[in-house]
């Protein structure tokens, strides 16, 4: 493994320098298609430098944080990249958060504007005026956007470092309310490069995602992996099984990226063409890698076997520091590893609780710290005490449990923290009890995992009612529905006489996990209640 030829040339560049970098060699060619939308590079200075103007007559400063509230669209797009081009810092912010959840991160961040799209107004109406620093809340879209952007000159992009901070990415909140990692211009880089390196990417290369470019995946793989590589990204509104293939050949796409839990469902997709045929509008004739992480072993062979496609699961990271292990070329992954260890740009080791490094083949947490400068995030925003722990002893602690075999190849095993991810998205537990402590019946709650048949999680609500008060397991899945994202409502619902606690009161979530669902539980699915998406 230490033959293989790393491509880093060793320079640090920043966002803005990679994108300059594209305008000198292919100013006008398609650089993103964004749900069926072109853009060029040449756009992106356009419309994205007029943005920039836009948000430094709102008063943006250089280093001001701008939210984002858009599904993936090209307003989604040019937002961030407006926000890039004025020396600000991007928020992107979940667009199922409503609420407290939402509320939450714009306050958290400071934000001075929020960029929103009209189908979501109404929810950021409801939080606006509870949020000192939030000046500006304006609609991408509206008549007032369009004479703002007509009448505004293309700004020069801001001079930046590659240390410089570009976009905040909130954690999930494992075990209190979700925090900010600061992301640096030169980890976005850093990132994209070593992901398509592991992919082989070339100048040829059509990557297709349907990850919202609220994720670091779809702004890494999609947005910046055409600047550094060349050729081009394809941004869909949301993944759909039924509508893969034609995407793919709209598109000529060569590359997905996508989630663990999409290639289950292609794999399992039983009404798709068996083989991909070649010109065809159902069946992949281009596609020559689907990349998706975590990949059991059964989906992984059976994407190979019956579409004819290479895959991608040998990787491990977190948004705070990626890739911590990778499958660079020439190294094969082995069944149910996240591929081989990145020292190029990390020293990961296993500790136990003490900190002490374990030997090879023990599980213990995954920890790391980084060889090159701003390679990993900068810390919590706002929360230095938070930094600090989760740095103890001058190691980044991950909050997972992982091993390293004698190969150099690294297992995930579980997580620390009692957070659980559901389709992509992590869930706080913290934060969906702390809603459910809400309701006047609701006298003692756990919020938990139990396994799901596609792979991750399905949320699970056990409770405990007030003496003398009553609600059916439907009417509080409803009444949870109004105030959570759509992907946090809980599948299972059940009511008991008591939580198990440990001595010093805390639930034993584990034992509840461990039970998972009982002969008590209420299943959403099975009763058919369903939801929309916003």
């Amino acid at each position: 493994m230490n033959d293989r030829v790393w491509i880093d040339d060793g320079d640090e560049r920043t966002i803005i320098d990679l994108l300059r970098q594209r305008l000198e060699r292919d100013p006008d060619g398609e650089y993103l298609d964004v749900v069926g939308t072109k853009v060029s590079a040449a756009d992106v200075i356009d419309r994205g430098g007029r943005i920039a103007a836009v948000l430094a007559d709102l008063g943006v400063p250089r280093g001001g944080r701008v939210a984002t509230l858009v599904e993936n669209s090209p307003d989604a797009a040019l937002a961030w990249w407006g926000t890039i081009l004025a020396g600000g810092v991007a928020v992107p912010i979940n667009t199922a958060y409503k609420g407290e959840y939402l509320r939450h991160q714009l306050a958290d961040s400071g934000s001075t504007v929020l960029l929103v799209e009209p189908a979501l107004v109404e929810r950021a109406a409801r939080i606006a005026g509870d949020i000192p620093s939030l000046d500006h809340v304006v609609v991408l879209g509206d008549a007032d956007w369009h004479d703002r952007l007509a009448s505004s000159p293309v700004a020069p992009a801001a001079a930046v470092r590659p240390s410089d901070l570009g976009t905040f990415i909130y954690t999930g909140g494992t075990t209190g309310p979700s925090k900010g990692c600061m992301l640096s211009h030169r980890y976005h880089e850093v990132l994209s490069r070593q992901i398509g390196m592991c992919w082989k990417r070339t100048a040829d290369d059509v990557v297709w995602t349907p990850l919202p470019l609220f994720h670091f995946n779809a702004i890494v793989t999609a947005v910046l992996g055409p600047l550094i590589y060349g050729g081009r990204a394809a941004i869909e509104h949301r993944f759909s099984v039924s509508r893969f293939w034609s995407e793919i050949n709209r598109t000529g796409a060569t590359i997905t990226s996508t989630l663990g839990t999409m290639a289950y469902l292609l794999a399992h997709d039983v009404d798709r063409p068996e083989m991909p045929l070649s010109g065809s509008t159902s069946a992949n004739a281009s596609l020559r890698l689907i990349g998706a992480a975590p990949l059991p072993t059964e989906v992984d062979s059976i994407l190979k076997e019956r579409f004819g496609v290479n895959t991608f699961s040998g990787a491990y990271g977190t948004t705070e520091a990626s890739l911590l292990s990778w499958q660079p070329p020439g190294v094969a992954n082995k069944p149910n590893a996240a591929g081989v260890i990145n020292d190029e740009y990390f020293d990961v080791r296993i500790f136990d609780d003490d900190d002490h490094e374990l030997p090879r083949e023990t599980s213990g947490e995954i920890v790391v710290r980084p060889k090159r400068p701003h390679t990993m995030f900068e810390g919590y925003w706002g929360r230095p005490e938070a930094t600090v722990e989760s740095s103890r002893n001058w190691w980044y602690h991950t909050g997972d449990i992982g091993r390293i075999d004698d190969e150099g190849y690294l297992y995930f095993v579980d997580r620390k923290a009692d957070y659980l991810r559901r389709r992509g998205e992590n869930i706080s537990s913290f934060e969906m009890e702390k809603v459910l402590y809400g309701h006047a019946v609701i006298k003692d709650v756990a919020v938990h995992a139990v396994p799901s048949p596609l792979g991750e999680d399905d949320v699970k609500v056990t409770a405990v009612l007030q003496e003398d008060s009553s609600v059916g397991e439907e009417e509080l899945c409803r009444w949870i529905a109004d105030r959570v994202p759509f992907f946090a409502i809980p599948r299972y619902i059940e009511f008991r006489s008591d939580l198990p606690r440990n001595p010093v009161g805390r639930v034993l979530k584990y034992q509840l996990r461990d039970e998972g669902v009982t002969e008590h539980t209420w299943d959403r699915e099975a009763a058919g209640v369903t939801f929309d998406r916003r």
